[in-house]
């Protein structure tokens, strides 16, 4: 970890990279327009992992006094990690034969049958829990009706995967057990709130005579505000709407383990070590002697003991951690690997063939609908996840490693 000041002296930010080469110039210019709010509370912190996002570098931590910032915690509002490791080992398995081909290759085709990918939604309405307890609780946000909509169309959203870098991967620990890992979040409905109160913020900021650039694209409300409240408590929904799309999603890989498992082997299968962990998000934490709303967009929590998942790319390895809880990222760590080349970039750069022979040389069976697209997250994409791993190992300690052997796209 390194120290910069902001421009002409304002701010300070904390860098988890060897030097500033490391890192991209628009990714250095968006922290310095961070650096330079006027609520910052005491620094900016860019984890390892971090590249350009929208207003705030993906990978990248604030926390603010008294404001909440809709494009610091991003688009895809809860979106996160779900993992659970089991007592097989893979190599009991992965030559078994079936009707589909190996059972690796039965599962993984039987996952993209029965979770619904891309802009696939569901064709009939599924139970929600979180969305049942919005409707019983319809006052905290009937005021925006321009949003209830999709409250209806959650019910047809839960348990979908989407696109883009969201997967479901199986993989194997380094003692050769099978595991299984989700990276998803709330759909469309989460960028539909993040916009929605972010075109909001930027009407009142206006009308405030903001500091803050509107170019900079960090528009934010007051929490004590009738708008910032309302963002609040959308943002809470969107977070257990994501929460509970992992879980649905996990009910039925586990569901898909056991079925087929079951059916051509003898072994009894179990669960353990489950997680369910969001990297999109804000929360009021208590740091430096102050409450303070901690914005996270593409980092997770990690405070001391607890546990969490940093994915990879396809094809390469992914960890599950513990944290050190250090003070100075605001006991964060970063999300995943993150990306060296943009989604435009990567398809520019390598072939649907070359990421094809990649996955077959490593033994790594893919589940996608369409492949045309797959360049996009090839794991050279990506930065090196161990070289990530690396540069926060005071942030925190690694407790599994986990390789990619079967994964699901969108």
């Amino acid at each position: 970890m390194f120290v910069m000041q902001g421009k002409n002296e304002k701010g300070v930010m904390k860098i988890w990279l060897n030097s500033r080469e490391d890192l991209e110039e628009s990714c250095l210019e968006q922290a310095y327009h961070l650096a330079e709010l006027p609520f910052l509370h005491k620094w900016v912190c860019l984890m390892p992992d971090t590249h350009t996002g929208m207003g705030m570098p993906i990978g990248g931590v604030i926390a603010t006094k008294g404001v909440i910032i809709p494009n610091a915690v991003g688009v895809d509002i809860g979106c996160g990690m779900a993992y659970v490791g089991t007592n097989i080992k893979v190599d009991e398995i992965k030559n078994i034969m079936t009707g589909n081909g190996t059972l690796i290759q039965a599962i993984v085709g039987d996952i993209l049958r029965n979770i619904p990918v891309g802009f696939a939604h569901h064709k009939t309405e599924m139970p929600c829990y979180t969305l049942d307890k919005a409707f019983d609780e319809l006052s905290l946000y009937e005021e925006d009706a321009e949003l209830l909509g999709q409250l209806d169309a959650g019910y047809f959203q839960i348990g979908t995967l989407g696109g883009g870098n969201h997967f479901i991967e199986l993989q194997a620990d380094d003692e050769g057990y099978l595991s299984v890992m989700i990276h998803s979040g709330s759909r469309h409905f989460g960028k539909t709130i993040c916009d929605y109160f972010h075109n909001k913020a930027r009407d009142l900021n206006q009308k405030w005579y903001s500091t803050v650039p509107d170019e900079y694209r960090l528009a934010f409300l007051p929490v004590d505000s009738k708008e910032g409240k309302q963002y609040i408590n959308w943002m809470n929904l969107s977070l257990e709407f994501a929460k509970e799309n992992r879980e649905k999603m996990m009910l039925v890989v586990k569901s898909i383990l056991q079925k087929w498992i079951g059916k051509y082997t003898d072994l009894e299968l179990s669960f353990t070590d489950e997680i369910n962990c969001h990297h999109n998000y804000a929360s009021l934490e208590h740091h430096y002697d102050q409450n303070v709303w901690v914005h996270r967009k593409g980092a997770v929590r990690a405070r001391n003991g607890e546990l969490a998942v940093i994915p990879g790319a396809m094809g390469s390895y992914s960890y599950v951690v513990m944290g050190k809880g250090n003070p100075e990222s605001f006991c964060s760590s970063s999300h995943g690997a993150g990306r060296q080349y943009s989604r435009k970039g990567a398809m520019a750069t390598f072939t649907c063939e070359q990421v094809m022979v990649d996955l077959a040389k490593q033994g790594v069976i893919l589940g996608k609908k369409n492949k045309s697209d797959v360049a996009e997250e090839s794991r050279f994409a990506y930065k090196d996840i161990d070289t990530v791993m690396n540069n926060q190992l005071d942030l925190v300690t690694p407790v599994k490693r986990l390789h990619t052997i079967g994964v699901v796209k969108g």
